[in-house]
């Protein structure tokens, strides 16, 4: 799965710099998870690190519309970061 920002979001900018795939990113009033490039964290942290860094509880929730296995997401990971 991928996570995703809903509309309570308040614009705060927590989320992006912390982002290990560069995956968010600032859209019109509220920020953008990039399902192709959000691996909930995996291969980087236990957790991920936007919905703890958010300060509005339930806003970065994970996105129904993007399941993939936790092995799916490790290897999304490594293929993100292959060569850097």
């Amino acid at each position: 799965m991928a996570m995703v920002i809903l509309d309570t979001c308040i614009d705060c900018g927590k989320c992006e710099p912390e982002c290990p795939n560069d995956a968010i990113t600032q859209g019109d009033g509220i920020y953008l998870i990039n399902a192709d490039l959000c691996t909930e964290c995996v291969g980087h942290a236990d957790e991920p690190t936007c919905a703890q860094l958010c300060p509005v509880d339930g806003t970065i929730v994970t996105d129904p519309a993007h399941t993939e296995s936790r092995e799916a997401l490790q290897a999304k990971f490594e293929a993100i970061h292959a060569g850097a």
